[in-house]
Parts: structure tokens; sequence; C-alpha cells
């Protein structure tokens, strides 16, 4: 059974900047895709950004230009940093992973942006 286990969520002032972690259980080289998504309270879960097993990567509109998807094979590890963070940004923070058209979850790791 694949586990995703996400941190680095927080607290984090409007303009201020962190990044998440998401370790996985297994070789993340053996995911088609990896990527994280986020879900504010009464909104559908969004895409933020994925990088697939071939380097190919995508942010979504609204993290474009002031995010950073990358993975560390040797710590089965992909973290997203996130810069010039506003309350839009506030939501549940999942990381996701794709084998053979099975998608696996985290937990989910909360970021807040407030002052």
């Amino acid at each position: 059974q694949v586990q995703l286990v996400e941190s680095g969520g927080g607290l984090v002032q409007p303009g201020g900047s962190l990044t998440l972690s998401c370790a996985a259980s297994e070789n993340i080289f053996n995911f088609n895709i990896m990527g994280w998504y986020r879900q504010a309270p009464g909104k559908e879960r969004e895409l933020v950004a994925s990088i697939n097993v071939g380097g190919t990567i995508r942010y979504s509109d609204s993290v474009k230009g002031r995010s950073l998807i990358y993975r560390d094979g040797a710590k089965n590890t992909v973290w997203l940093q996130m810069s010039s963070l506003s309350p839009e940004d506030t939501a549940l923070y999942y990381c996701d992973a794709q084998i053979l058209r099975v998608n696996y979850w985290g937990q989910g790791t909360q970021v807040t942006v407030s002052s």
C-alpha cells in the first residue's frame, strides 16, 4: 500500500513563503505522476502543481511564477515551494501520486495565510 506523508504546512503571513514536502513509501519514479492539490473550504479540490516521471512540470495559473515543484529520488520526496502567499492560498494541501491510473493521496497539510 502506497503511503504519502505531507508536512510543512502552518500559519504564514501574507507575502511569506513556505515549502511543503511529500514523502512516499516507495520509489517516486514508480509513479506516472506526482502532484500537489489543494482544497479550500467550500471549494473543489484543485491541482496546484505536478511533475511526471519524465520531469514534465505543470503549474496552475494561480501559482505559476511563484511556485516550484521538485523532487529527490534518493529521498523519495517531492516538494512544493510557494512564495508571495496570500489569503487565497489558504487551503488543505494534498500530495497525490498516480500509478497505473490509480491515485493515492496523503492526509493533507493545512496552510493558512493570515496576518
